[in-house]
């Protein structure tokens, strides 16, 4: 038993020698231009082979701005008279139609001014008839032109303060043939001149509102656009038509595309900002809310250059390296560490200068940190 205790103890140090060994060896290899790997480390790590390939990098311009849409897709509701809440059927986020009924105000004035122009209306007929009989007889030398003119002027001034009356009861949504047949109402109605959703109620029943009051807004989404703010340094390079990027950082980590279609030409003297209007691509398959906040890139440029999956570059102080295979056995992998410096980049690709020693060779795409990670222990 006391052999076996003692042959056990020589193993266990062997194998500690033949780690500190194998790191120690990982690390001078590492330090030097070839590295050695092992198979089962190949396969244990999950390490991966490939080449460079040919992928696009763009220049950009970044960007923020918001979820927009144009000016006629979005009504602000108003009345012309002030009047009392009497029915407000709606809630934000329901869906109007054009022309639907969106609330009812009362106030006695409507009243008034109906009655003014029944009885402006009664007096017209008259005016206009003395004016005509006035006219024939003027024009026959029975009457003098003083009286002629009176009639004139009488039945012009009636004329006119019917025509305003009216105008002022079809803004209100009063049909003025109604009034003329005497029937008089002291509610009106207030339309949706849009369809869309509603987006703000600031009423409520029974609640007093005045002409210069916002009562409701409506939203138009069929036409969502994104608006920018560009920085007056580069808006030059913002053209018609470039293809843009763009996130909505606080609801989706999904990319979502646009194209520039207008850009501003006029700066804000505050801020120095010129305003890009881009067009969502495919936006009938997105659910944005207007308002929402966007981070965005302009694409300005786009480049083809050889490139390799980030997973691929090895930094070691400040040091950019890839393992190029240089020969592989049936227990060994040989690579040879090739220094190369990084242009551009992108999520998940590097595009890389001095690439000759590189081209048409098997390079370590995955699992190359695991190898300094090991060289450090």
């Amino acid at each position: 038993m006391k052999h076996l205790y003692i042959l056990l103890i020589l193993l266990v140090f062997v194998a500690c020698g033949n780690s500190e060994k194998s790191n120690e060896t990982l690390q001078e290899d590492f330090n030097t231009n070839e590295i050695v790997i092992t198979k089962s480390q190949f396969s244990s790590g999950k390490m991966q082979l490939g080449k460079l390939e040919e992928q696009e990098f763009n220049q950009t311009i970044k960007t923020t701005g918001m979820i927009d849409v144009p000016p006629q897709n979005k009504a602000i509701i108003s009345t012309f008279m002030g009047g009392y809440i009497t029915k407000t059927p709606l809630l934000v986020g329901d869906k109007v139609k054009k022309g639907q009924v969106l609330l009812t105000l009362e106030n006695p004035e409507f009243v008034e001014m109906q009655q003014q122009y029944l009885e402006v209306a009664e007096q017209l007929n008259y005016l206009k008839s003395e004016f005509n009989r006035q006219k024939t007889l003027f024009d026959e030398n029975i009457t003098s032109q003083k009286n002629f003119l009176k009639a004139e002027s009488a039945y012009k001034s009636s004329l006119a303060l019917s025509n305003g009356l009216r105008k002022k009861l079809t803004m209100l949504n009063i049909n003025p043939a109604s009034v003329e047949q005497g029937r008089i109402t002291s509610t009106i109605n207030l339309y949706s001149p849009i369809a869309g959703f509603i987006t703000k109620v600031n009423i409520s029943n029974g609640m007093p509102v005045s002409a210069s009051d916002i009562i409701m807004e409506i939203v138009d989404t069929n036409h969502i656009h994104l608006e920018l703010s560009v920085f007056e340094k580069n808006i030059l390079n913002i053209k018609k038509g470039q293809k843009i990027q763009f996130k909505i950082p606080e609801a989706s980590k999904e990319t979502f595309k646009a194209e520039v279609h207008l850009v501003g030409t006029s700066i804000d003297e505050t801020s120095r900002i010129v305003k890009v209007h881009g067009h969502i691509l495919n936006e009938e398959q997105t659910n944005f809310i207007v308002g929402m906040f966007a981070e965005a890139d302009i694409i300005t440029e786009t480049n083809t250059s050889l490139a390799l999956p980030k997973d691929a570059i090895i930094e070691v102080e400040n040091d950019a390296f890839v393992l190029a295979l240089k020969e592989k056995t049936n227990d060994y992998y040989y690579f040879e560490k090739n220094k190369i410096a990084i242009v551009n980049q992108t999520e998940n690709y590097v595009s890389v200068l001095n690439t000759d020693n590189l081209i048409n060779k098997a390079i370590l795409i995955k699992g190359g940190f695991m190898l300094l990670a090991e060289g450090d222990e």
